[in-house]
């Protein structure tokens, strides 16, 4: 079998994540032309340029498993997915053809030796499932795609991609698991190791297997082997294991190499110490597997691995907690400790070390990295020699400074969100006390941040430092401080900006607080607890969805629910539970709303991405939480739980005040049903969706009888949560929607315009009234700067979305868990959504909600068919809507409008545009259906607010 090697000019070799940052979207015309290149690059039957001028539809951004060119997937059935590019209106698939073969050269000759799928007349273009070749670990597999587009015409074959197998199956590790052999308890500082090795010539390729628990940090050579960091992601240790693979062949030499591995404690190994700790729990010391597979150009291979042989070195991290910080005294990291030519024969040896349990499998999610650094923008000295630094912006991430000063000498530093009335840092809503400390070596410049712990804050300060050379005296002196953002590198999806600048602030801290909190799970805080609260992801996913390419993030948050599940079917609040917070009667550990996330986070994922593997893989556990909660229901009420978490009662905010806790429990119940019997239609399991429908039919039946007051066309206590979940969810009357959304208007009123939800009760509340068109509420909602609100918030100089909506300085200041405007944003204000019965937006629905004072609005979002944008105004007596759709898609665009004969699109009467097709007028819209490309709609501008009924959802 031939054995290319990956080209580095077509193939970048990452860990297998996009590159940070807002994916790139090509220009169409741009990107014909850079077909036209392609055809003339690679062999192959070739195109006249008659016919390359005439391309239509080319696929571009291929993908496997939802990444580009991954080094390690876990199927040995991946997934294939592609997007289209077309410069023309009304462009769509009409078949493909996918070609993979083992090596590049074959595959340029078009020989898909390991699959050829021929030609296949379908629209698919997300998760097409290899069929070909029974495939083995570390096979590379190098693959392309051509269309045909409506008319029949075959495009070029796209540019190609590739992926490449992980290691299958445990036989193909011959690494041991190896540390230094001491107990956990004793592992406040890292482990060091190392090994030198010999290459007896440069080597073709070299693929790095590595997984270090809690977190590693790999060098090769003196050099750090990736971006990556607190990595590998966070999990069950006892069930999974994640390792990540590298591909060092550039940092490799003939003769000697060294490689080296320090072990920081993370979520694996969590012990009490004099620092702040949310719990205490160890899975057990640190330990590392390593395998390093070294292919010769003549063919042979040499391997690397963690064995008993490798050294232990003294650690220059001291101290290491997740929860409490780290320092490093840079005196005793040993010179050259990851570089050739170190005589490491006095170090102790390695010692191998039980396994953590789980098993390994590559990671495929996102990983973190430092993604933006902050510098001061205000610098005080509240207390002589004790500096404060304000970064201007709350974050998850660490400090790191650059000193100058005498050995021996340290710098203490001291993050936090908040400072108290005299101007020092206070962690008072973020868990305390937790630190950094440096200790200096003493030569020249030194520039250091903590490797292995993270915190949120917006201010650093420091002590045991002058900023002034002048006075030093003995103290190290500060050349630079600045913070670094650190959080998942998934990539952005969209972007949104409005005339309305409130709403451009409340967008801002909202999508802050997402990626402080977004890392391989998605955490509630990034420092009082770091857990993976689940309510959120779910509740919160169709923001957080429409921010971020989230899909393999979201895939592993569900596999987490189904390695967490208990034996008798609760999926615990947490997810990995790292804290077991009681029994089955806490509600911390046992709330109906947040182990549904197992269920409804699924759901939504296959909902926005297509991804059906993420049901099928977790089908079981979802039905197990099913029957766990029907086994707990008494005549099918649930009624304990955490209920509408954080409403606003007269108490401190908590536990729900406003509305019963067996209402929400119970209508989420119910939507676990609805959902699961809809999940198993998809799968092919009629007779269980039949069940599960007439189950969520009586739970409907009984949460009516026990809840709704025909009387007063209200439910439970009538607050606002208690009347919009019934609407949202479809447990309501039809005879009593009209009265349950005027009462739900009425209390908004009543309270000044102000929403007194919880968390659990706000996306529904936002749903109802965007659904009923009266988007109008939303903005009064919204637009106020008195509390409670995101405008107060803001006016309390946030900049991350607070834990509650007063902004109350007891509670953390970096919570995204009640920022569900940010779905509204998108999908109301700027119009874009997916009918009910679309998956993956194969049905896109562009339907702007004109309200306010707001003059104008633009988001786009880079759905898994391409981008869709939305763009309108108010000006000069015209509303002027402009839509960009991408081929494959069959869409809807609402033009808000009296009349359709008063619209016009690219200058001419819309009902004559090309591609464009009036439907209906309806609510105040002119209703057209068009497909792929752009779009210049306008009409007379209509000053009444919209008010119209449910046409999509997310």
């Amino acid at each position: 079998m031939e054995n290319d090697p990956v080209p580095s000019a077509n193939l970048t070799a990452t860990a297998g994540t996009p590159a940070p940052g807002k994916r790139k979207i090509w220009n169409a015309r741009i990107a014909v032309l850079f077909v036209a290149l392609l055809v003339s690059i690679f062999p192959g039957p070739q195109l006249r340029p008659a016919e390359v001028a005439q391309i239509s539809l080319q696929p571009d951004g291929l993908k496997c498993e939802w990444q580009s060119n991954p080094l390690a997937v876990n199927s040995t059935t991946p997934h294939l997915s592609w997007t289209l590019v077309s410069t023309e209106r009304d462009q769509y698939q009409t078949a493909y053809q996918v070609l993979v073969a083992s090596s590049l050269s074959r595959l340029a000759a078009e020989n898909g030796d390991l699959w050829n799928s021929g030609k296949v007349d379908s629209s698919r273009t997300i998760e097409i499932a290899y069929q070909g070749k029974p495939l083995a670990s570390r096979e590379t597999c190098y693959w392309k795609v051509r269309v045909w587009d409506k008319e029949g015409h075959p495009s070029p074959w796209s540019a190609p991609a590739y992926w490449t197998e992980g290691l299958l199956k445990p036989s193909d590790w011959t690494a041991q698991w190896i540390g230094d052999g001491e107990s956990s308890q004793k592992h406040t500082s890292a482990v060091v190791l190392r090994r030198d090795f010999h290459l007896r010539e440069n080597a073709k390729r070299a693929i790095a297997y590595v997984c270090g628990l809690g977190q590693f940090e790999l060098h090769l050579n003196g050099k750090k082997v990736s971006e990556d960091v607190l990595t590998p992601g966070w999990t069950n240790y006892r069930k999974s294991d994640l390792y990540l693979t590298y591909d060092v062949t550039p940092l490799l030499r003939k003769g000697p190499n060294t490689v080296a591995v320090m072990l920081g404690n993370g979520m694996y190994n969590v012990e009490k110490t004099a620092r702040y700790t949310k719990f205490v729990g160890s899975f057990g010391p640190p330990k590392l597997i390593f395998q390093l597979e070294i292919t010769y150009a003549d063919g042979s291979t040499q391997r690397v691995v963690s064995d008993a042989s490798w050294r232990v070195l003294p650690s220059p991290v001291t101290f290491n907690s997740i929860y409490g910080g780290e320092d490093f005294d840079a005196r005793l990291e040993t010179a050259g400790w990851d570089k050739p030519g170190l005589k490491d024969s006095a170090f102790p040896k390695a010692v191998i070390m039980a396994p953590p349990g789980g098993r390994l499998m590559a990671q495929e999610i996102p990983p973190i990295r430092v993604m933006q650094v902050y510098k001061p923008v205000k610098i005080t000295e509240p207390e002589p020699g004790v500096y404060v630094y304000d970064l201007g912006q709350n974050m998850s991430g660490w400090p790191q400074i650059a000193v100058r000063g005498p050995r021996g000498a340290s710098v203490k530093i001291v993050p936090g969100e908040l400072l108290d009335p005299q101007g020092l840092v206070t962690q008072r809503s973020s868990g305390s006390p937790e630190w950094f400390r440096y200790t200096l070596k003493g030569s020249g410049i030194e520039t250091w941040h903590p490797r292995f712990s993270y915190y949120g804050f917006r201010y650093l300060q420091i002590e045991g430092a002058t900023r002034n050379p002048a006075e030093s005296n003995g103290k190290p002196v500060l050349i630079s401080v600045a913070g670094d953002f650190v959080h998942s590198s998934a990539a952005a999806a969209g972007t949104f900006s409005c005339s309305f600048d409130l709403f451009n602030h409340i967008h801002h801290i909202i999508r802050a607080a997402i990626e402080s909190n977004m890392q391989s799970v998605l955490t509630d805080c990034p420092h009082r607890e770091k857990l993976g609260w689940l309510e959120q992801s779910y509740l919160m996913g169709p923001a957080v969805m429409y921010d971020f390419d989230v899909a393999r993030l979201y895939a592993k948050i569900i596999r987490d629910t189904s390695e967490a599940q208990l034996p008798d079917g609760l999926v615990p609040d947490t997810a990995p539970e790292f804290a077991v917070f009681g029994g089955e009667d806490n509600p911390f550990r046992n709330a109906p709303v947040w182990g549904s996330a197992s269920i409804l986070a699924a759901w939504e994922t296959y909902r926005r991405y297509g991804d059906l593997q993420v049901l099928q893989d977790n089908y079981t556990t979802f039905e197990r939480y099913a029957a766990y909660l029907g086994s707990r229901a008494r005549d099918h009420i649930v009624s304990f739980g955490l209920g509408d978490w954080y409403d606003l009662g007269p108490k401190p905010a908590g536990f729900a005040q406003l509305t019963p806790i067996a209402f929400t429990s119970t209508a989420t119940y119910y939507r676990d049903l609805v959902t699961l019997s809809r999940i198993s239609a998809v799968l092919g399991k009629k007779e269980k969706a039949e069940g599960y429908a007439a189950l969520a039919g009586e739970v409907k039946k009984a949460f009516n009888r026990k809840f709704f007051h025909p009387e007063t066309d209200s439910y439970a206590t009538g607050s606002q949560t208690s009347n919009a979940m019934p609407l949202a969810l479809g447990l309501a009357p039809p005879s009593a929607r009209a009265l349950l959304l005027k009462n739900i208007i009425h209390d908004i009123r009543v309270h000044g315009n102000a929403m007194t939800t919880g968390e659990v009760g706000f996306p529904s509340l936002l749903r109802v009234l965007e659904d009923a068109g009266r988007s109008d509420v939303i903005f009064n909602m919204n637009s106020r700067r008195t509390a409670p609100g995101y405008g107060y918030i803001l006016k309390r100089g946030a900049t991350t979305l607070t834990e509650s909506w007063t902004a109350d300085p007891r509670g953390s200041q970096n919570h995204f868990m009640i920022g569900h405007i940010e779905d509204w944003f998108y999908r109301g204000l700027a119009g874009i959504s997916q009918s009910a019965d679309s998956v993956g937006y194969k049905k896109i629905v562009i339907k702007p909600q004109p309200v306010g004072n707001i003059t104008w609005c633009k988001a786009d979002y880079n759905s898994v068919r391409g981008e869709i944008r939305s763009e309108w105004s108010r000006e000069n007596g015209r509303f002027n809507l402009n839509v960009t759709l991408p081929p494959n898609t069959r869409d809807e665009v609402y033009v808000p409008a009296t009349s359709s004969d008063t619209v016009t699109e690219s200058g001419r009467p819309a009902a004559e545009s090309p591609g464009v097709h009036f439907l209906r007028m309806a609510d105040g819209y002119a209703i057209y259906q068009v497909g792929s490309g752009t779009y210049h709609f306008a009409a007379p501008a209509n000053d009444q607010e919209q008010h119209t009924p449910a046409t999509s959802s997310p």
